[in-house]
């Protein structure tokens, strides 16, 4: 059975549970990764002599299987890794983490319980054949794990890991291109746990060589866990100081150049001098000027500049303090502009790196055109983003727009324009953002005459013309001039009430039309994507980026809807459902559709999924297609009778409800049957009974039993109509056909709920117009001196009222 990344990943996060305690996350994610290395490695290459990983006798994840219960366990696994180290020239790569820690894994017993659940956890997944061609399903649980880690990492460890959405952006901006060759070099002088990198290669159809450094040890060996994770076994990373002892030179000795960069330094390094003097680099890195010798940020830009072809290209992450900050670090800027290197700025929003909560930026460099730099493009991306626990997140929609306007070099409104260098020379080299780009809301104003003389000023009602211009007979409906009595030259009146906007707009005409027409793209979407013809061999990740990039275009030329956020409802979706789905078809077939796999629970152990159907005492997930989807569709009639049960049921608790309330009280009919938990239940009522003289009380006490007694039959009968109706369809996933798997799963489940979430969409913006009408008819009501009228008038009425009980008030 295929593994889904969910469940692999919940798999993985579960292994980090049993490290918790004794360490912290920093710590703890070089045991989890480990072995996920050694787990993957081994069941991909193992008995394999022409792999790229040579497994030996006795370095398999099997003999570690061996040793759950071991009392030398955490000694022996050191061995093992040892041996698979020794064998790949892996040493100081994939053995860095002890196992036999008793500090971090504790003492006897307990390690041993540890590092013995630790293995089963990962015995349980095969990784051998979970690889969707083409598809990095371990790669996607790395960077997964990574992000984890580096949440719990805190403010001062989580460094190594740039988040995978900013990774995306910076390989999308460079420059890379569907025919870039394999041989094109890609270099991150601060590569981490090599994200970055990655990233970049996987925009090449053929991926990039690779070239990394980075000096901390534990993130280096990270990072050719990951390159060997993602198969890019050739990927050269090295341990060491990129400013003071940079590895990659050519035969002069000079800084090797590369066709591309990417990097996310460190913000503000104020040791970037250790080991060397700016002043005489031999690497002449610092001819446009030295950074200041406690602030290291223009290093490493500089450093990469350097190391760059004269047709090179490269993105750079940096705090926004590098487009401003005055003295040496403002003559490098201005030495850069001039030279003609940037080609671009984006700004990001707050929050989004582990470590640190201030904004940063992407500098993007362009050595090939640097001589014809008329202007820098400057994107203002810093209001899209979503909230992810403490920190903010780029959506799958913020990375679309800000790639198609940067490498577009689309100028919108308030969020990118290009700024030409004459203005950037006149504000002194200062490549501040704001001070190019107006990306703050529009300030609603109050219109003072209408609160005095009332009506709603046409300025307001004009600013929504883009509704106009979709419903143009609606604006007469909802407004018009006023009487010619009160008729003032650019104020109109209200027609409708503020409390029937909305229900005005959805029953108009013109709101039905443009809610089928908005339809229509999807409609016709759903055609082209054929979803039912998804094949075992097709790569999630290439199905994906083919539907979303149609249903994007899509929506490009629909009035009011963001092609954006329509992408955004498909990108979550397949986050959610179809990721999982599609990568259990991509291994499985349509066949997987009619797979009920039963939930078998260890003894001890809690049940750690949600069961979809239950039959008697034996519990069933559904692999691809939920109960529900198959009562719809075949067990209409009886999920109606179902239906009716339950409100039979349902009404007549109701009534017992009330019976009961009605009649337990002090001096009630029932009060006599109450049990020491002060309630009546069908046990004390029948005891009651049998006591009772009082006739009253005895009516009273037979209509609650009956009640009880029509209560337990409705829920017998709701029961057997339920097992009835899950009896039929677990019999019914067996008989199911390929092509009612395919209706089911991509008719009932996918396309309806995309079409749900489409049509909720559309209504958000009808939605935005009916509160701004609403909220422009509540404004200006009841201009000022009405009000001040109606105050007066219920202040004689007040008076009058005093005067009439002999009492008087004075203002």
């Amino acid at each position: 059975m295929a593994i889904k990344k969910t469940a692999l990943y919940s798999s993985l996060w579960a292994s980090c549970d049993e490290l918790r305690g004794g360490m912290d996350a920093s710590q703890y994610k070089d045991y989890v990764l480990t072995m996920l290395f050694m787990k993957y490695v081994s069941d991909k290459y193992k008995g394999d002599p022409n792999g790229v990983i040579v497994v030996p006798p006795g370095a398999t994840f099997d003999d570690m299987v061996a040793l759950k219960g071991d009392k030398e366990i955490g000694d022996r696994i050191n061995k093992i890794i040892g041996a698979l180290a020794e064998e790949n020239d892996l040493k100081g790569v994939i053995d860095v983490a002890d196992f036999n820690d008793e500090d971090k894994l504790g003492k006897g017993k307990e390690m041993v319980d540890r590092l013995t659940k630790l293995i089963g956890l990962f015995e349980g997944l095969d990784l051998s054949a979970n690889r969707a061609d083409g598809d990095d399903l371990l790669g996607d649980a790395y960077e997964y794990l990574m992000r984890h880690f580096a949440t719990e990492s805190g403010k001062s460890k989580g460094q190594f890991y740039t988040p995978a959405e900013v990774s995306r952006v910076l390989a999308k901006v460079i420059g890379i291109h569907p025919d870039t060759s394999q041989d094109v070099t890609v270099y991150d002088p601060t590569c981490g746990s090599g994200s970055l990198l990655l990233k970049a290669s996987d925009e090449a159809p053929r991926g990039l060589s690779i070239f990394g450094q980075e000096m901390d040890n534990a993130t280096s060996a990270l990072a050719r866990m990951n390159m060997i994770l993602h198969n890019n076994t050739t990927a050269k990373i090295w341990k060491g100081n990129t400013i003071a002892d940079p590895q990659w030179k050519d035969d002069n000795g000079q800084l090797a150049t590369f066709d591309f960069a990417v990097a996310n330094p460190p913000f503000s390094n104020k040791n970037w001098t250790s080991g060397i003097n700016p002043a005489e680099d031999e690497f002449g890195r610092f001819t446009w000027g030295i950074p200041p010798e406690k602030n290291g940020d223009y290093t490493f830009l500089l450093h990469i500049i350097k190391s760059l072809k004269s047709t090179g290209k490269g993105a750079v992450i940096l705090p926004h303090g590098v487009l401003f900050r005055g003295n040496a670090e403002a003559r490098i800027r201005e030495n850069l502009i001039k030279q003609g290197y940037i080609k671009g700025i984006i700004g990001l929003p707050a929050n989004l790196f582990y470590g640190t909560g201030i904004p940063a930026c992407i500098i993007v460099i362009d050595k090939e055109h640097a001589h014809a730099r008329k202007g820098i493009f400057m994107v203002d991306a810093s209001k899209g983003y979503m909230k992810d626990g403490n920190k903010n997140r780029l959506r799958s929609q913020d990375i679309h727009k800000i790639v198609d306007v940067f490498t577009k070099q689309l100028q919108q409104p308030r969020y990118s324009r290009m700024v030409p260098l004459s203005d950037i020379a006149a504000n002194d080299y200062n490549l501040n953002i704001p001070r190019y780009i107006d990306a703050s809301e529009p300030e609603d104003l109050h219109d003072l005459s209408a609160h005095l003389q009332g009506g709603i000023p046409n300025r307001d009602i004009d600013a929504l013309d883009s509704y106009w211009q979709v419903f143009p007979s609606l604006r007469a409906e909802l407004f018009a001039d006023a009487p010619e009595s009160k008729k003032r030259p650019g104020y109109s009146k209200g027609l409708v009430k503020a409390a029937e906007v909305k229900s005005t707009i959805l029953g108009h005409p013109e709101f039905k039309a443009f809610a089928a027409r908005s339809l229509a793209p999807f409609t016709a979407w759903c055609q082209r994507a054929d979803l039912k013809a998804i094949q075992p061999a097709e790569q999630p990740k290439a199905i994906i980026h083919r539907i979303s990039e149609d249903l994007l275009e899509s929506y490009s030329q629909t009035p009011l809807l963001s092609k954006y956020d329509i992408y955004q409802i498909l990108m979550d979706y397949w986050a959610d459902t179809m990721q999982d789905d599609t990568y259990v078809l991509v291994q499985d077939g349509w066949a997987a559709g009619k797979v009920l796999r039963e939930l078998v629970v260890k003894k001890g152990e809690k049940l750690k999924e949600t069961p979809d159907l239950t039959l008697g005492k034996t519990k069933y997930k559904a692999e691809l297609i939920p109960p529900a989807l198959i009562v719809a569709r075949y067990f209409a009639t009886e999920q109606a009778n179902l239906d009716a049960l339950q409100a039979a049921l349902d009404s007549t608790s109701q009534e017992l409800e009330t019976f009961i309330e009605e009649n337990s009280g002090d001096d009630g009919l029932l009060s006599e049957a109450l049990n020491d938990k002060d309630k009546v239940t069908k046990a004390s009522v029948t005891a009651r009974l049998k006591l009772a003289k009082d006739p009253e009380e005895k009516a009273a006490l037979k209509q609650a039993k009956n009640l009880f007694d029509a209560e337990t039959d409705a829920k017998k009968s709701l029961k057997e109509a339920q097992d009835e109706l899950d009896l039929a369809v677990f019999k019914q996933y067996p008989e199911l056909t390929e092509d009612d798997i395919k209706t089911l799963l991509v008719d009932d489940k996918w396309l309806a709920t995309l079409q749900t979430n489409i049509e909720a969409e559309i209504e958000r913006i009808t939605q935005q117009l009916a509160n701004r009408v609403k909220e422009l008819e509540e404004r200006y009501a009841e201009p000022l001196p009405a009000i001040t009228q109606s105050v007066e008038n219920l202040s004689e009425k007040v008076a009058g009222h005093l005067k009439a009980m002999g009492l008087e008030w004075a203002l």
